[in-house]
């Protein structure tokens, strides 16, 4: 009976928590949408705002829009938050084991919180890109050219690499107009062109991302690696947003117990006594600490979405290998995935990140405890 109970309440928590988690990502998930096109459309000689990535939106794919990548969002926060919360509460637990009081020093939970972030990364990094896509994608014109067929010519190993996508005719045949100069025997000598990855749009540039955007066109062009692409600046980002936040979040929380302590009478003797926090005080601590967290991160989170943001076929990555490319930049910009190009633009969109995980970890925080509430009473 008593497993069986334990059983329940483990289920009860992780409806709670999946419920909770899926609230907040629907109801921040514009927020992110618009912050992703202002990170990736935004150029060294452009900047692009929020009125332009909003009217963007609204004049390719409605309003809507600003819902493309939503069950990718959400499986991927379910998946990665479940692993940060999860593994700091295992973590913390070696902290208290042997302790008379149930408490964690701030120090101990910023460590705690980094080793959480990594963990995170690795989880959440496939789903991230997949959700980046598809933001992308609803935010770009398609041109023309790609819904007419008689105007292109399609590749046998275009069609084997990407479902559906044909190289444009008018890049393909400028192509072919700078090897007009070469003889053509044998007759099939633009036919095997064809078949080289990195003439697949005729012009030797990748296709571009709305055309890369499902799962399988990923692996098929680009390979299964490409589904942790930018997991390095993932891992700096999620590592000092768990620290941060988990760490200000305990600061916060122990600020309060003993604020609760001093109107106690008579004064309490050990943690036990002064009993939890109300959850509307815990879910605006949790709001506070998760806007904290994004500030400090959020040079890391553009540098991984503008990351991901790019089509690199896996033949091309094969090269790199071969010819042992080196990332440009200085040797930390390299440790931690930034490209040199990136440096001025890396606090592009930083407050609406701030507002999204800060209303984010509102929401989630404070649904939870109700949910748990409800549903423990009943």
């Amino acid at each position: 009976m008593e497993e069986l109970l334990k059983n329940h309440m483990f289920a009860t928590h992780a409806i709670a928590a999946a419920g909770s988690v899926t609230l907040g990502t629907a109801l921040t998930h514009p927020l992110d949408t618009l912050k992703t096109l202002v990170q990736v459309g935004t150029g060294p000689g452009k900047q692009l705002v929020v009125a332009q990535a909003l009217d963007r939106f609204r004049s390719v794919s409605g309003n809507l829009g600003l819902y493309s990548g939503l069950q990718w969002s959400t499986l991927g926060r379910i998946s990665g938050l479940g692993a940060r919360f999860g593994s700091y509460e295992l973590l913390t637990a070696f902290y208290k084991d042997g302790r008379e009081e149930n408490y964690v020093n701030v120090s101990e939970a910023l460590l705690a919180g980094i080793a959480a972030g990594a963990l995170e990364a690795l989880i959440s990094t496939p789903f991230e890109l997949f959700k980046l896509r598809s933001q992308v994608t609803a935010a770009s014109r398609f041109p023309t050219s790609r819904f007419v067929s008689e105007k292109q010519v399609t590749s046998p190993m275009a069609a084997k690499l990407i479902r559906g996508y044909t190289p444009d005719k008018r890049a393909w045949d400028q192509t072919v107009g700078l090897l007009s100069t070469i003889s053509t025997k044998p007759s099939h000598m633009v036919g095997a062109l064809k078949e080289y990855p990195w003439m697949l749009t005729g012009s030797g540039r990748p296709p571009p991302v709305y055309d890369v955007q499902r799962p399988l066109d990923i692996i098929s062009l680009e390979g299964w690696g490409a589904l942790w692409r930018g997991l390095r600046s993932g891992v700096v980002r999620n590592c000092i947003f768990g620290g941060v936040f988990f760490s200000s979040w305990q600061f916060l929380h122990i600020a309060m117990l003993d604020r609760k302590a001093i109107e106690m009478d008579p004064p309490p003797r050990s943690i036990e006594e002064i009993g939890p926090v109300s959850p509307l005080t815990a879910s605006v601590a949790a709001g506070i600490s998760g806007s904290m967290a994004a500030a400090t991160s959020h040079c890391f989170d553009t540098a991984t979405s503008r990351s991901q943001c790019i089509v690199i076929p896996k033949y091309v990555s094969m090269e790199r290998k071969f010819l042992r490319w080196r990332q440009p930049g200085y040797w930390i910009e390299r440790v931690s995935g930034i490209h040199p190009a990136d440096r001025s633009l890396l606090f592009r969109g930083i407050w609406l990140r701030m507002a999204c995980s800060g209303f984010a970890s509102f929401i989630i925080v404070g649904s939870y405890f109700l949910a748990v509430d409800h549903l423990v009473t009943r």
